[in-house]
């Protein structure tokens, strides 16, 4: 991770997001460019939040882990989310954890500043709430489309999200076939039927499996088949 203060750079993203509005003049100065390389972890689940990131360009996931060390990828969010927001309104330590996928960028600021600052400044505040409706507006949509959609549909979207950024520039068109299972849990089927997806997906030229992973052959192809993305 890197920590810059580079007023100007922090200026050109609020401006190419249309978020200048959401911040006073007094708490400009708290602002601070974060960068994340690939695989990265930004925060972990369970550990007291110090921050409330803006991710202004690159892609990240977000999973949980389990007692058992299990894990279980929720979801892929690209620009424009916020990181820490739900933690932030109830004051909790970290719900899950969030990973870079590509190289990321995000404005950071303490969220001790924030209530020091911001508590009643209604432009934030407005902003808030109109991330985190439309985060539980997007799970009960991935619930949804696990019930309409068949696995086809749900892998080829998770194949699109997990390889590609939100330029869809590749980043990982290789997926481990270590973590199947947790693949399964995430789209909603059996490690059995995945696997006699994945053998298909491989008969159509779509993918292929080579040395422990899965290598994506056909992004449009997966595009056409996944319709929507489902998992972003």
């Amino acid at each position: 991770m890197k920590e810059l203060k580079g007023p100007e750079q922090i200026e050109t993203y609020l401006v190419s997001h249309q978020i200048q509005s959401l911040f006073s003049e007094e708490i400009l100065p708290y602002l601070t460019i974060f960068e994340f390389d690939k695989g990265e972890q930004i925060c972990s689940q369970g550990e007291a939040v110090e921050y409330l990131y803006i991710l202004v360009k690159g892609k990240v996931k977000i999973f949980t882990t389990s007692e058992e060390g299990k894990t279980l990828i929720l979801s892929f969010k690209t620009p424009l989310e916020v990181i820490g927001d739900i933690e932030y309104v109830q004051e909790i330590d970290t719900i899950n954890t969030v990973e870079a996928v590509s190289p990321v960028i995000m404005i950071g600021v303490r969220q001790t500043v924030l209530r020091r600052l911001l508590k009643d400044h209604s432009p934030f505040l407005q902003f808030l709430l109109k991330i985190i409706t439309r985060k539980f507006y997007i799970k009960s949509q991935f619930m949804r489309h696990n019930i309409l959609y068949p696995v086809e549909t749900r892998l080829a979207s998770y194949l699109v999200s997990v390889a590609y950024d939100e330029n869809e520039a590749l980043v990982n068109g290789r997926v481990s076939t270590s973590n199947l299972t947790d693949i399964a849990n995430l789209i909603g089927t059996s490690y059995r039927h995945l696997n006699r997806v994945i053998k298909e997906f491989s008969l159509t030229g779509l993918v292929e499996r080579d040395n422990g992973a899965i290598v994506i052959k056909d992004l449009e192809g997966l595009k056409s088949l996944a319709k929507e993305n489902l998992y972003e």
